[in-house]
């Protein structure tokens, strides 16, 4: 067990966790301008677009790039400058690093280290998502970016379909009207909200279902950065779910899918697994072996 006293004295060698703008420049803490300038050094994922904020605010610092393809060769660098006693400050575009963004690595590597690691309070895009959604925020369930590929999707968001807390979700322009398809697929006709360019200057907040959301996205040229917020699930519904398959047997709740929705044996374990909240060799064992 280790405790750690961020204010204890002054401290000597530490990562700082900074926010960033999501847009609006002004939204920046005096306490992030501080650090940022009093740092010895700077991570930040892209340096051109952290280099236009500190250029904004005549801030000198050096920058170092620290980003998905480069982490773990930079790791070892700023972890020497830390423990030299020196402050690494660490950004990322935009928002709290290591929110579907980079950081955690580094983070988990200083405490490792039994070095001080110091988050600042700052913008994040999906909390202000959901106070702005109108949906119910007391409990929420942050996902970040949902597959690439339809059928991880899909397995994913049947996997959140029980929760009854509100979802939150990133997503592209470019994959946006695919993710509306899936959710109503896996979903239902839920509540949810699309929110875009969030504290910028094209800001846009669109509520109603997922059929009219994804008229509404059939409609319009889509541009920016989209943050979704969807209801959760009512303890109706997760009812009705668990009971369509609770008479059925493994082999035959396997079966279901495969006849009834034309999945293959592999898809079809894997969604029976998801039901009863199983291991997915526990479900092949009962319908390959023990059926036999």
């Amino acid at each position: 067990m280790k405790i750690q006293k961020s204010f204890n004295n002054q401290v000597e060698g530490a990562v700082y966790v900074v926010p960033t703008p999501i847009g609006n420049l002004e939204d920046i803490t005096f306490r992030a301008l501080k650090i940022l300038k009093s740092a010895a050094v700077i991570a930040a994922e892209d340096t051109r677009n952290t280099r236009k904020l500190l250029s904004h605010f005549e801030i000198s610092t050096p920058l170092v790039s620290y980003h998905e393809h480069n982490k773990e060769n930079r790791e070892k660098e700023l972890l020497d400058r830390i423990e030299n006693g020196e402050l690494v400050a660490v950004v990322s575009d935009a928002g709290m690093p290591a929110i579907s963004d980079p950081g955690y690595e580094l983070i988990q590597a200083a405490i490792k280290a039994d070095q001080s690691v110091i988050v600042l309070p700052g913008a994040n895009a999906a909390l202000c998502a959901l106070v702005g959604s109108g949906l119910p925020s007391a409990e929420f369930h942050f996902y970040g970016f949902l597959p690439r590929k339809k059928k991880d999707k899909a397995t994913e968001l049947e996997r959140l379909n029980s929760l009854q807390a509100t979802l939150l979700f990133y997503e592209s322009p470019y994959r946006l009207k695919d993710t509306l398809k899936v959710m109503h697929e896996q979903l239902g006709n839920r509540q949810i909200v699309v929110a875009r360019e969030l504290t910028k200057k094209f800001e846009e907040y669109a509520r109603g279902t997922v059929e009219e959301l994804l008229l509404w996205a059939e409609e319009k040229e889509l541009k920016g950065e989209f943050c979704l917020v969807v209801e959760g699930t009512s303890e109706v519904s997760i009812v009705e779910n668990e009971l369509w398959w609770s008479h059925l047997s493994i082999t035959d709740h396997v079966t279901h899918y495969i006849d009834e929705e034309g999945l293959s044996s592999k898809d079809a374990i894997k969604r029976a697994a998801v039901d009863r909240n199983m291991a997915k060799r526990d479900v092949y064992q009962a319908f390959h072996v023990d059926n036999n």
